[in-house]
């Protein structure tokens, strides 16, 4: 059953959404109760201990590719483990959650940009249609439906921050088509590994200078959920999307992240649904499914033919290895 899950790309973006749109929910649930780098490195510590049973195996056959791509790997885990959700989590002590969901609207156009920069893909017609119809429904479910909101939103140091994360994740979003033929297991062990190492000292001058950590229920429920469904799964989720259908295809599914942000919030907050929640649904779905059905055949950006034949003797050199053991 896994497996079957683990070759239906759509379904695993959908997942990620889900498990990211809760990440916002509790980062600014506990925003001023955990601090940032706190909440980051022991999201990430958990995550690892959580990962290393299942991914131990791997990661050792796959440490002569480490050791080859080591720069790759510590730029991907640099930007999308460490500086990515360190700023996240900053972000959310300052901005609304209405600010937070616009700006995380923009992951698509901030993943084409970069995928055109760094991998040369262009976004088809298609796609790029899907995006803006999407891209009006989010706007649709953060206006309440009405224009007006979005014309009076006011923007402070959170939004600043969260906007500088989003260029940083889309850059990373790009490069994920770029890694070498790890396993899903162990490129993600290796990157969520390297990425609390780098976290550490930003974690420990945080605790020299903040009050003690309290461990009450509010701040251990963040810190399981983080670690378990938007870091280990959302992760190797997100990874393995990227892998199957290239960045442009797996960008449109960011903008499910505020549709299932405003469920949670119904379901969970007690908020009211409104006409506006169905029409933004709808609006968000139809994107979706335009720009992953008109987008190219070919889901993974153009490389260099030194990168492909690169790419082919990873890919025969693990799997020779796993043959052998």
């Amino acid at each position: 059953m896994f497996r079957r899950l683990f070759d239906a790309p759509y379904l695993l973006l959908t997942l990620v959404s889900l498990f990211w749109a809760g990440n916002i929910v509790m980062g600014r649930h506990v925003a001023g109760h955990v601090p940032p780098a706190s909440l980051g490195w022991m999201r990430w510590a958990l995550a690892v201990l959580i990962l290393l049973p299942f991914a131990w195996r791997d990661m050792r056959a796959d440490w002569p590719l480490m050791r080859r791509h080591w720069k790759l790997v510590g730029l991907l885990s640099l930007a999308g483990i460490t500086v990515f959700n360190t700023m996240q989590y900053h972000a959310l002590e300052f901005t609304p959650a209405l600010n937070a969901l616009l700006i995380q609207s923009t992951g698509p156009l901030l993943i084409a940009f970069w995928s055109l920069i760094l991998n040369g893909e262009r976004l088809s017609i298609g796609q790029a249609g899907g995006i803006f119809l999407s891209l009006l429904g989010v706007l649709t479910i953060i206006c309440r439906g009405d224009p007006a909101v979005l014309v009076n939103i006011e923007f402070n140091e959170g939004d600043l921050w969260l906007i500088a994360a989003m260029v940083i994740y889309g850059a990373y979003s790009s490069l994920l088509a770029r890694r070498p033929a790890f396993s899903q297991l162990g490129f993600l062990g290796f990157s969520l590994s390297l990425g609390v190492v780098m976290l550490t000292p930003l974690f420990v001058a945080e605790r020299l200078v903040s009050p003690p950590l309290v461990f009450d229920a509010k701040a251990l429920t963040a810190i399981v959920y983080v670690a378990l469904f938007p870091s280990v799964l959302a992760y190797l989720f997100f990874n393995r999307g990227i892998q199957l259908v290239g960045p442009n295809r797996a960008a449109p599914f960011f903008h499910l992240m505020p549709v299932f942000g405003s469920a949670l919030a119904i379901v969970f907050l007690g908020e009211r649904p409104h006409l506006y929640h169905a029409a933004g649904y709808g609006l968000v779905l139809a994107g979706v499914v335009i720009a992953t059905l008109w987008a190219p055949k070919t889901g993974r950006p153009r490389v260099g033919p030194a990168s492909a034949e690169l790419e082919a003797g990873d890919a025969e050199e693990g799997l020779q290895r796993r043959r052998a053991e």
